[in-house]
């Protein structure tokens, strides 16, 4: 008698996606806020982490050549906020499970059954993120030429000359693509890999659909993030240290009203 045989693993269905409403994001928001005032004195300083990743980029930008870069990387880093909320998440995870959940606890993501998938997931972002400044790079080049040799030059290009507003328009469009992306792959797919063990794949066709049921809801959720992001980073970046952990908490929170677990 044959005997069948396996034709590899079956992928799990994707789990039931909700519709939401601004309720449901005001209450994400809200208990994004008060997961942050509970953990405050544990985590400020793992927010000041982002901060200086953000001065970090502003100093390399600023040298020289890559000196035009300056605002697209800075921007940019946003597109790698998910990859460093991914503490938060498991915060937010053990704190809704009644865990523990000091600011130890931060660094257990390794420990998830999914920590292959989250890696993956992570890389996929990074390389979203080199090509946006690969993009801004090249549209710079294009419209105005040679780098800038000083940031009064730069300055003078970009906001007294057509081809710099032409710059502003056309990289803030692009610019908002990628976010768009970004969003669309990674607002459930990452708090999904932290919450269960499915693969990439998966998390990452819900995060898709859940965008794509609630198309309205999440481009709100989107500018309230830009916003968000645009304000804690005046000035220097250090307002990052207390939106960084209130987005990343909200995140967790909106996950759960997404996606039926």
């Amino acid at each position: 008698m044959a005997i069948a045989q396996s034709a590899g693993p079956i992928a799990a269905p994707s789990p039931e996606i909700r519709k939401i409403n601004s309720a449901d994001m005001r209450e994400s928001l809200a208990q994004g806020w008060d997961d942050f005032l509970s953990k405050r004195g544990d985590l400020i300083f793992v927010g000041i982490l982002y901060p200086l990743i953000g001065l970090f980029a502003a100093v390399v930008a600023f040298q020289g050549p890559l000196l035009h870069l300056f605002v697209p990387v800075a921007a940019g880093i946003s597109l790698l906020g998910p990859v460093a909320a991914i503490g938060f998440y498991e915060l937010a995870r053990r704190r809704e499970a009644g865990l523990e959940s000091d600011w130890s606890h931060f660094f257990d993501v390794p420990k998830r059954p999914a920590w292959d998938s989250i890696l993956g997931v992570a890389a996929l972002l990074v390389i979203i993120f080199a090509l946006w400044v690969a993009a801004a790079s090249a549209i710079y080049t294009a419209l105005i030429g040679p780098a800038p040799d000083s940031l009064g030059g730069l300055l003078r290009t970009v906001f007294t000359t057509p081809e710099g507003w032409t710059l502003i328009v056309v990289g803030n469009l692009v610019g908002l693509c990628f976010a768009a992306l970004v969003l669309t792959i990674s607002v459930v797919s990452m708090p999904m890999l932290v919450d269960k063990d499915v693969d990439a794949r998966t998390a990452i066709d819900t995060s898709v659909k859940a965008v794509m049921a609630n198309k309205g809801m999440m481009v709100g959720w989107g500018l309230i993030v830009a916003a968000l992001l645009v304000i804690g980073s005046i000035p220097a970046f250090i307002g990052l240290a207390v939106v960084l952990p209130v987005l990343g908490y909200a995140t967790w929170h909106l996950y759960t009203h997404l996606v039926v677990r």
